[in-house]
């Protein structure tokens, strides 16, 4: 599987990828793609980081199934992301808090997870956070298919099935769970 990653979007939704950002921004790349190297994953599963800008510092950027990409003007970041989710469709998985990047991975027909969801799944990322009293409620993408679930009201079907687009996320997710 392949992870399609809004660099920068990620980097700016965890403190300590903050924090090595305001160092400097290749500190804050080089923090990250540090933090994917060491994520548990599936074997074949390959990580494609996306910036904005180009490179200014010279390097190999990571180790491993780690591939980084740098915009190059008039396109965005959020272009090439897009570009890149029509090309391999349902064989992606698009990391990115934008909506207008979400909507257009699910069109393409990847499975969309927001930065945040990317984060707490990743295992060596910061401290484990403090339990909610209901972990579904914090990602209701991680919900259990045979849970009581609110029913939606324009959704159609089985009302305590989760909708396709939320399977997606949670299979998603469980791959970077996996031990």
């Amino acid at each position: 599987m392949r992870w399609l990653i809004d660099g920068y979007n990620v980097i700016r939704r965890s403190p300590e990828l903050r924090a090595r950002e305001a160092e400097s921004l290749e500190a804050g790349r080089r923090a990250l793609l540090h933090l994917l190297a060491r994520a548990r994953r599936g074997p074949r599963d390959e990580f494609t980081v996306v910036f904005d800008g180009a490179r200014v510092s010279g390097g190999a950027p990571s180790a491993g199934r780690i591939r980084v990409i740098f915009s190059r003007p008039p396109l965005t970041a959020d272009d090439e992301l897009m570009r890149l989710a029509r090309q391999w469709k349902s064989g992606a998985v698009v990391v990115s808090s934008d909506r207008k990047i979400q909507d257009a991975a699910r069109r393409a027909g990847c499975a969309a997870l927001t930065a945040d969801q990317f984060l707490e799944a990743l295992p060596l990322h910061g401290s484990p956070s403090a339990p909610t009293e209901d972990p579904a409620a914090a990602n209701p993408a991680a919900k259990d298919a045979d849970s009581d679930a609110e029913p939606v009201l324009d959704k159609r079907g089985n009302p305590r099935r989760l909708s396709k687009k939320a399977r997606r996320a949670r299979r998603a997710l469980g791959r970077l769970r996996r031990p």
